[in-house]
């Protein structure tokens, strides 16, 4: 029996490389192997000035052990690349770190009934002639990037496929509060019907995922603020107000996020309410008839020792005293409950 040997590549090949395009400045992404990676950087090199308008963008997959050593042995990359791979936080940003942009974006499978713990995070290096990205679990979004790319959409620059990942990153926030603004509105409906609502956990929950959601898919402000202010040499006019617009989706999206989350926590504090009411009505009825029976079990708690002395023991109408008696003291701890009710809804209100 023969063992096969050879290692997994991981969907990449030996360098790690996913894919990899050439793209001319106006034309379509052309594939390339990782030796035409290879004879384009060292042509560029040696020869820093060109200007023919040509930039690459190489996606890795970190799972694959040659990935980040073969971006350490030909990639100028800036060492807070690789410390971003490395570090715990993943929230979606995008800053100017050394002449180039650094960018982290995050990818969900979104599910209402799974907690979204499927997270991708991507990480992004774009200068004036590269891009490289690396991740270590697939993305939708590249996916899209790339699928794009070779159906021909033209791309002028690197910034550009970098500005196409975060308007995928604003749809994908698009799709998550129309899919969460359906299910408020079923459960809302459901709850103006004076319908038992059983769904009180589940906009707990929701609630909860659109928040984690929030802080992991929306870009970090500050960071996008101070890019645009203080922006790359290399940016353009043209990619600056590209970035400023896709902000600026981000900035609606965000908001109707935050609407919706104010809707949910609207509806689970009437949802509340009403649920007090129901208790409140339902402990007022077992007072009324614990209160209602207790003159009665008072005097047959009392009636029926069997002592000497008991009072009307020997009348012929000491019967009839005594349910007289009953019936009276059980009205006036009736009118007692009602009155102490009528007082405490008039002090709430």
């Amino acid at each position: 029996m023969k063992l096969n040997l050879a290692p997994s590549t991981y969907g990449a090949d030996q360098s790690g490389l996913v894919c990899s395009f050439r793209f001319v400045s106006g034309q379509a992404g052309v594939p390339i192997d990782s030796d035409a990676v290879m004879d384009w950087l060292a042509a560029h090199a040696a020869n820093p000035e060109r200007s023919d308008g040509e930039f690459l963008w190489l996606h890795f997959n970190l799972a694959h052990v040659a990935s980040e050593r073969w971006m350490h042995a030909h990639l100028n990359l800036p060492d807070g690349y690789f410390e971003a791979l490395r570090e715990g936080s993943h929230s979606t940003r995008i800053e100017h770190q050394q002449g180039a942009l650094l960018a982290v974006v995050n990818d969900v499978i979104f599910d209402f009934e799974k907690t979204p713990s499927d997270i991708a995070t991507l990480w992004v290096h774009t200068h004036k002639r590269i891009m490289v990205t690396a991740r270590l679990k697939q993305l939708r979004s590249v996916d899209r990037l790339r699928a794009a790319v070779r159906e021909g959409e033209i791309f002028s620059t690197p910034a550009e496929l970098l500005i196409h990942l975060l308007r995928d990153q604003a749809d994908l926030l698009v799709q998550i509060v129309r899919s969460s603004s359906i299910e408020v509105d079923r459960i809302e409906d459901h709850f103006l019907s004076r319908q038992a609502v059983e769904s009180r956990r589940d906009l707990g929950a929701m609630r909860r995922v659109l928040v984690r959601l929030q802080r992991l898919l929306a870009p970090e402000p500050g960071s996008i603020f101070r890019l645009l202010v203080r922006p790359p040499a290399w940016l353009s006019e043209r990619d600056v107000q590209q970035l400023r617009d896709s902000t600026e989706e981000f900035s609606l999206v965000l908001g109707d996020l935050s609407g919706l989350a104010e809707r949910i926590k609207l509806l689970q504090e009437e949802i509340a309410a009403r649920l007090d009411e129901q208790t409140n009505r339902t402990l007022f009825t077992l007072t009324l008839v614990t209160v209602l029976a207790l003159p009665i079990n008072i005097v047959a708690g009392l009636f029926g020792m069997n002592v000497g002395g008991i009072p009307l023991a020997e009348n012929h109408h000491g019967f009839w005293v005594m349910v007289l008696t009953v019936v009276g003291l059980t009205v006036l701890a009736g009118w007692w409950v009602f009155r102490r009710r009528g007082r405490a809804s008039s002090e709430r209100l």
